[in-house]
């Protein structure tokens, strides 16, 4: 990102969105089977087109055809995992960026050894809440309240932006407010609403975007901080129409397909932030 101050910021988010739309980038998600269908849809909604290939025999074929892949580790199992170890190493070689999602990764040793191994591989993005981010980072053990992160964000903020400078990446952590650093600048991401936290996926939706604007072409602070903004200025949209978290859904995915650039950029909410650690 060239430019980090808050009235630069929303720009660029627009910026994003519309280079998204015309690169209609496909997305190759591995990913859990609760948010299949959400992120999908969510990445249709955005301009993306995705592809839900995770056959380990297929995948390392397919991953250097995509503009991004997703890496979500939401419902592991071994052969899902050996298809990861396929796909991610053929997409570095293609050149195809690509983002990991840690969910839960501290509930269980057999999630943290995968989640940190995935890691060690160099994501463009890994994003996750501040449990999520903290267990990968090594700092936070086996603690954790299934996909809900049990600390606050600002809590993670040190750890993101050490593990940032250590994998030479994008940390972005998920929450009331996101933080998103590379270890050396930090952007506060402060859109969203709490209907967000009332229907599985958005997390794992967050992560889908953040791959659409990788797909796009953008550097990984700059694909981090756009997806979030979308998101985060699509929910508040959806909420005023929704009744609940179903409706809410619904309306989420309505607010993904009509937000323009010109929207974004009047309603993101961006501003530069300590980096941390």
């Amino acid at each position: 990102m060239p430019e980090t101050t808050a009235t630069d910021l929303p720009r660029q988010a627009a910026a994003a969105l519309e280079r998204l739309r015309l690169a209609t980038p496909l997305v190759h998600n591995i990913t859990n089977v609760v948010v299949a269908n959400v992120t999908a849809n969510a990445l249709l909604a955005v301009g993306a087109s995705p592809a839900m290939v995770q056959a380990e025999e297929e995948v390392a074929d397919f991953a250097p055809h995509a503009a991004a892949l997703v890496v979500n580790i939401g419902t592991l199992t071994a052969p899902q995992l050996r298809a990861m170890r396929r796909a991610v190493p053929a997409a570095r070689a293609a050149g195809v960026p690509w983002v990991l999602d840690p969910v839960a990764a501290g509930a269980t040793p057999f999630r943290l050894a995968a989640a940190q191994e995935m890691a060690a591989l160099r994501p463009a993005v890994l994003r996750g809440n501040a449990s999520e981010i903290l267990a990968v980072a090594g700092e936070a053990g086996l603690a954790s309240r299934g996909v809900d992160s049990a600390h606050p964000t600002a809590m993670a903020h040190a750890a993101a932006a050490r593990l940032a400078r250590a994998l030479g990446i994008t940390v972005a952590v998920t929450g009331a407010v996101d933080h998103v650093t590379d270890g050396e600048r930090a952007v506060a991401v402060a859109n969203g609403h709490p209907l967000l936290t009332r229907v599985t996926g958005m997390g794992c939706t967050a992560t889908a975007l953040i791959g659409a604007f990788l797909g796009a072409g953008l550097p990984g602070m700059a694909a981090a901080v756009a997806g979030l903004a979308t998101l985060g200025v699509a929910a508040e949209r959806a909420a005023g129409q929704a009744c609940g978290p179903g409706s809410f859904q619904v309306a989420l995915l309505d607010a993904l397909h009509a937000l323009e650039a010109p929207a974004l950029a009047a309603s993101a909410r961006l501003a530069p932030a300590p980096a941390g650690g």
